[in-house]
């Protein structure tokens, strides 16, 4: 695993995880969605969410860790709790591990440990790494063309439904979602990201 380092408020994040062993992760499409449920429960609190995949034995997110002033708390007015954002990471993988091991009657950790996180620093790294996460059904070969895989964020930003992903934000940094929808035509050099995409790269 890459080193762990401390997830800083108001950073940037390439976020990842994968099953235990190469165990899958999701295991039918309900699975997904539950994901993405506990993930707004425990992550939007504390963090910014630009893009992501979910595959069935891994993960990958862009996100961004809320200031700290910003960040929600839980609890009430006389007895409020700081969300610690590692933490909360936790209590989501903790939580859907929970849920997967008692519908299919399973034991033990579900992803692996530590989760992986590498902190984007650069303004040029962000279009790529989004296109590399969009890009990663169809590198893996989950299906034959990345825009048809129905579990990433890609098909979002042509979408006038409400998101929680900040899909403002993300079509400012490629100038409109014509220039989005063209650059993920385009290959992705994995050397000049290699930084950001840790144990992923081939």
């Amino acid at each position: 695993m890459q080193k762990q380092i401390p997830l800083v408020h108001g950073a940037y994040y390439h976020i990842y995880n994968r099953g235990n062993g190469g165990e899958n992760i999701f295991r039918e499409p309900r699975n997904y969605g539950y994901f993405l449920t506990l993930y707004a429960k425990h992550i939007e609190p504390i963090a910014e969410t630009f893009a992501y995949c979910l595959l069935r034995n891994h993960f990958h997110l862009l996100t961004r860790i809320r200031e700290c002033e910003t960040c929600q708390v839980s609890g009430n007015l006389t007895g409020l709790k700081y969300l610690e954002p590692s933490q909360q990471f936790s209590n989501l993988f903790n939580s859907y591990t929970k849920s997967i091991n008692i519908a299919y009657g399973r034991t033990g950790n579900l992803f692996q440990r530590p989760f992986g996180r590498i902190r984007v620093t650069r303004d040029e790294y962000f279009t790529n790494l989004i296109r590399y996460i969009h890009l990663n059904p169809q590198k893996h070969g989950f299906v034959s063309d990345f825009r048809e895989y129905p579990y990433s964020s890609y098909q979002a930003f042509f979408s006038t439904k409400p998101t929680r992903l900040c899909r403002d934000v993300v079509l400012e940094w490629f100038s409109g979602d014509s220039n989005f929808k063209s650059a993920h035509n385009l290959p992705i050099d994995e050397m000049q990201i290699a930084e950001l995409i840790g144990e992923d790269a081939d």
